[in-house]
């Protein structure tokens, strides 16, 4: 199983790291026959074409069916904050700028991925799941533990958080995107472990995979100095946010069976 962290509007080192991993050609169209290929969300914000990003993933997930195999596409807080933005526009939020447009724009948004927000476009990432599993492993966007508050199966968070995201309740939403700014839940040594044991009991899965917070912020390293995931609290979780937008060059993991 081969999962790509974090992209954030970069499409030019998207597929320069897909091509890398074999799972691209040269005209950027599925090479990898029938392997699985996971995207943990946060297509958009802080990078340049964040629409690209999204329109490559889902040609992929048409290339990669017919061949056998499988693209599979998170959801990511700065996909629900380019939505919510666009839903609500200047209605008050609890965000940083007290708009859901504001915290949209104070968080990295480029004015041409909101221009290009088809509502086909809008529709495909209203129905992203939050949370998958694949392989043995339990697959969500972020490092925290929020995703209990929507439900005790995978099957009932991505049932919950779908229908907040088809609906018109602003404060639902609000609520939504204040849970996904939580982060580093299981970076702790010794209550780490038990933190990511508990979601993985819950949810099913032996790991627990996820993008959201850069990898450099976990291990004190530089983003530039990032090539390969880091798999930590005893070796239940991995994260695979190579801050691509912070300078890192991203990368493909490819995950071994367990």
């Amino acid at each position: 199983m081969y999962v790509m962290g974090d992209v954030h509007g970069q499409y030019v080192k998207m597929t320069a790291a897909l091509r890398t991993a074999g799972l691209i050609d040269d005209g950027n169209h599925w090479s990898a026959g029938t392997a699985t290929l996971w995207f943990m969300g946060d297509y958009f914000d802080r990078g340049p074409d964040g629409i690209a990003v999204i329109d490559l993933i889902r040609s992929l997930q048409v290339e990669a069916a017919a061949a056998g195999g499988r693209a599979g596409a998170l959801l990511g807080n700065h996909d629900v904050l380019i939505l919510a933005a666009q839903r609500f526009g200047k209605r008050p939020s609890g965000g940083p700028g007290g708009t859901f447009l504001s915290s949209w724009q104070l968080n990295g948004g480029e004015a041409s991925d909101m221009d290009r927000l088809t509502p086909e476009r809008a529709e495909w990432l209203r129905d992203l799941p939050a949370m998958a599993l694949e392989s043995g492993r339990l697959l969500v966007h972020a490092d925290a533990t929020f995703y209990q508050v929507y439900g005790r199966s995978v099957e009932s968070v991505n049932r919950h958080i779908s229908a907040i995201l088809h609906s018109g309740d602003a404060a639902a939403w609000d609520q939504l995107l204040d849970y996904f700014s939580q982060r580093r839940a299981f970076q702790d040594r010794d209550l780490g472990p038990a933190r990511v044991g508990r979601l993985l009991a819950l949810y099913g899965g032996r790991q627990f995979v996820h993008g959201h917070t850069p990898i450099y912020k976990l291990n004190n390293d530089r983003p530039d100095c990032v090539s390969c995931p880091l798999i930590y609290a005893g070796g239940l979780a991995v994260a695979v946010d190579a801050g691509m937008y912070l300078g890192g060059c991203g990368f493909v993991a490819c995950l071994p069976d367990l």
